[in-house]
């Protein structure tokens, strides 16, 4: 958890629940779990259980700490919606971004079923954003489940994008992140792709964010596409308070690219 952060569709993390279990193919390569074991190696107190998903109830308050409003990706380390958080500390997390109204709430999941199935018995204030993350288009139901939640704003991360999605389901959806894998035996990306579905956004009215190209040396691949970046919010919301620096690389056809404290206590 970080008052900041260096993801560039957010600027800080707060992670009441870190690690995770593999649930589909974008979790191959999962950058939070190398994280969480060095982390581990490195005698971090909160990642003493490593990537076994763990809830930190000490960790709930720490938004209402942090005087200045930014957007908070909430559990870049772990799925708030994993099967083994139960309901009951979901519903404290949502708890404390009702009280924390001066911030953003970014919440995004690949558990798509169980968040329509919990959305219910949840409040969704307007600050509170909803998410899941549509890696190729074997993953399209994930949207028919993120439509059904009542979230003010309701967006997709295509990372990493494995594959084309020529028809990306964008009705009731405000905001599309797209970026490839990155790290050690990061999988290719097409620069096509990205650019159809950038189109996609453009033609439907949804704001279009690009992450980045990825690959094993991210930061050298940049996240320019088509001789400019792409840092598109949802209409009517705030904007990032720094946006990232472009990078001059222009991607060929193909590219290697990425994906997208405590009490210690391990989930039952």
């Amino acid at each position: 958890m970080s008052a900041y952060s260096s993801i560039e569709w957010t600027e800080a993390t707060w992670n009441p629940v870190t690690g995770c279990s593999k649930v589909s193919k974008g979790c191959k390569n999962c950058y939070a779990e190398r994280f969480a074991l060095r982390l581990q190696a490195a005698g971090h107190p909160h990642y003493v259980n490593g990537f076994k998903l763990t809830t930190h109830h000490d960790a709930l308050r720490v938004p209402l700490m942090w005087r200045k409003p930014r957007l908070v990706f909430v559990c870049s380390m772990s799925d708030l919606f994993h099967e083994e958080v139960p309901l009951s500390f979901i519903r404290q997390v949502f708890d404390v971004m009702r009280m924390a109204k001066h911030h953003t709430f970014q919440v995004l999941t690949k558990r798509s079923s169980r968040l329509a199935e919990l959305a219910g018995e949840l409040p969704w204030p307007d600050n509170v954003w909803a998410g899941v993350t549509i890696e190729s288009g074997e993953y399209l139901s994930r949207a028919n489940d993120l439509r059904t939640v009542p979230a003010k704003v309701k967006f997709l991360s295509l990372e990493p994008l494995l594959g084309p999605i020529p028809h990306l389901p964008l009705q009731g959806i405000q905001w599309v992140i797209v970026g490839g894998e990155s790290g050690p035996s990061a999988r290719p990306m097409s620069a096509g792709w990205v650019r159809d579905i950038r189109d996609q956004c453009s033609n439907a009215n949804v704001a279009f964010f690009f992450k980045q190209w990825g690959g094993l040396r991210k930061r050298d691949a940049g996240r320019v596409l088509d001789g400019r970046t792409w840092d598109e919010m949802p209409h009517g919301t705030a904007r990032l308070q720094s946006t990232p620096a472009p990078r001059t690389w222009t991607a060929p056809a193909t590219y290697r690219t990425s994906p997208s404290a405590c009490s210690r206590t391990p989930a039952t």
